[in-house]
């Protein structure tokens, strides 16, 4: 299992962790994901929280495909092409984790994406079946 440095409040406040430990398992290297349409089809392009669910969720359906969850995340970097959706999303990715054992992050503003209509790219690494 992964051990997650406890974290200042700061950081807890920002749902991260200062590092994540591990020792064995099988890594896992997520590419960066976005989504454009939400689970039944629908066109998602420019809603930044619905895209936010979304690519939890792909991400999440990922990690199951390799024989683990959100919660073997050890690490994630995010994209987000406006820096107002900053707070909102530390308030999402929170609800994700609610055990409070948060990746580690970086969170990146940048000024456009490959396609319109994106709003934000996470790619991540996780940690499954580890010993630490």
């Amino acid at each position: 299992m992964a051990q997650y440095l406890e974290g200042s409040e700061q950081q807890k406040s920002r749902a991260y962790s200062p590092a994540v430990i591990t020792e064995g398992g099988r890594t896992i290297w997520l590419a960066g994901q976005i989504a454009m349409v939400d689970g039944a089809g629908k066109d998602i392009s420019g809603n930044f929280e619905a895209q936010t669910h979304r690519v939890f969720e792909l991400m999440d359906q990922t990690l199951r495909r390799a024989g683990g969850t959100l919660a073997n995340l050890v690490t994630m970097t995010v994209f987000i092409k406006e820096s107002r959706h900053g707070d909102r999303f530390v308030e999402l990715r929170k609800g994700k984790f609610p055990d409070g054992r948060y990746p580690g992050s970086a969170l990146i503003t940048v000024t456009n994406f490959a396609r319109p209509g994106i709003e934000l790219e996470i790619q991540a690494i996780a940690v499954i079946g580890d010993r630490a």
